[in-house]
């Protein structure tokens, strides 16, 4: 599994959880938000600290502690109940980014994991943050 953060001001480096690591709510509160994603966002948002923070339905991303956490050290939480299921108008990332990235990733095939995560890295830094700029325009935001 690899999960990004990703905004108009700039994107986080690909965070990657290990194989055989179970993905709960406590891993992704602790570990996922708390090590390496929340510190990211808030360096690149900067003394502005705007940004909007939006994730999909997964269960660790809508378990009530996460929403609490998030609610609390987010400046713009969108909380789950706005969240629509699988809408590729509000998942920029996952919708228009990773699809870009599935097509340059498997172009050929993948030999094993470390292969994939090397092409992964490779193919992150490759696009252009104007890519990512558009992405989240579609979103109807103006952050």
């Amino acid at each position: 599994m690899v999960s990004v953060a990703v905004s108009k001001l700039g994107c986080s480096p690909l965070f990657f959880v290990e194989p055989d690591v179970k993905v709960d709510g406590r891993y992704y509160r602790d570990v996922l938000l708390k090590q390496q994603m929340l510190p990211v966002m808030r360096r690149i948002a900067g003394d502005t600290y705007m940004y909007v923070f939006q994730q999909d339905s997964a269960p660790a991303h809508s378990a009530r502690d996460t929403v609490q956490l998030l609610q609390q050290e987010t400046p713009e939480f969108i909380s789950p109940d706005l969240w629509p299921p699988n809408s590729p108008d509000l998942n920029p990332v996952d919708y228009r980014v990773w699809g870009l990235m599935q097509k340059r990733v498997y172009k050929t095939a993948v030999r094993d994991t470390v292969d994939l995560k090397r092409r992964l890295i490779e193919t992150w830094s490759s696009i252009p943050q104007t890519v990512i700029y558009e992405a989240i325009g579609e979103w109807g935001l103006g952050l």
